[in-house]
C-alpha cells in the first residue's frame, strides 16, 4: 500500500505500518486486535511473550549456573588463562553496577534492576515483535541474574555483591548477565533506529 492510498494521508507524510505488513503486505499487525482479527493478534502476542520468557530463562539459567561454578571452583584460586593474557576467568565480587561502576550505590542499582523488570513486564502486554521479544528477554534475564546476587549474596539483602568472572585484558571484569543486558540494550537501540516498536508497528519517514 502506498502513502497516497492511505485515507487521510498526503504524499511524503510519515507512514506507520506493522511489522507483519512490512514483511508480507498483508496488513495483519498488532492493530488487528480490535474487531474480528482479535484472536490471531492475541495468539501472536502470546507467542512473543513465550519467546521473551524463553530467552530470559536461558539467559538467567546460564548466568546462575556459571556463577555457581565460579564460586565453587574459582574463588580463592588463581585466575584461569583462557586466551593467554588476553582473556582470563577470575572470580571478583562486585558491589557496583555492570563492569564495576558505582561501587557505593549497591542499593540504588538493586532498585533500578527491579524497576527494569517491572517496565519489561508492562511492555510485554503490547508485545507483537519477535526482535523486541529477543531484546527484552535478554534484558530481563540479565537483570534477574544480577538482582538475584543483590538479594541473596553477602553482605546482605539489597546489598549483595555480584559475582563477575570474565576478565579481558585492559577491561573491567563482568559476567553473562552483564553481557545479556548490553546485547539487549544494543538491540533495542538498533530496533528504535529502524523505527520498529514493541507492538510491531514500523514507522517510516
Amino acid at each position: 500500500m502506498t502513502e497516497v492510498e492511505r485515507a487521510g494521508e498526503k504524499p511524503g507524510q510519515a507512514e506507520a505500518v506493522t511489522e507483519d505488513e512490512s514483511a508480507d503486505g498483508t496488513g495483519t499487525g498488532a492493530g488487528d486486535g480490535a474487531g474480528g482479527a482479535g484472536r490471531p493478534a492475541s495468539g501472536r502476542r502470546r507467542r512473543r511473550i513465550a519467546e521473551l520468557a524463553i530467552v530470559a530463562a536461558v539467559a538467567y539459567a546460564l548466568d546462575l549456573i556459571t556463577k555457581i561454578i565460579v564460586v565453587e571452583r574459582l574463588e580463592g584460586h588463581d585466575p584461569i588463562e583462557v586466551i593467554g593474557t588476553w582473556l582470563r576467568f577470575q572470580a571478583v565480587r562486585n558491589p557496583g553496577a555492570a563492569f564495576g561502576i558505582g561501587e557505593a550505590l549497591t542499593v540504588v542499582f538493586t532498585v533500578i534492576a527491579a524497576a527494569v523488570i517491572v517496565v519489561i513486564v508492562r511492555i510485554s502486554r503490547r508485545l507483537y515483535s519477535a526482535p523486541w521479544a529477543l531484546a527484552l528477554g535478554l534484558l530481563l534475564g540479565g537483570a534477574l541474574g544480577n538482582l538475584t546476587d543483590r538479594l541473596f549474596r553477602s553482605p546482605g539483602v539489597f546489598q549483595g555483591h555480584v559475582v563477575d568472572f570474565i576478565a579481558p585484558a585492559h577491561f573491567a571484569v563482568f559476567n553473562l548477565a552483564d553481557s545479556a543486558i548490553v546485547c539487549g540494550g544494543v538491540l533495542i537501540v538498533f530496533l528504535s533506529f529502524r523505527g520498529l516498536d514493541p507492538d510491531g508497528t514500523v514507522h517510516r519517514d
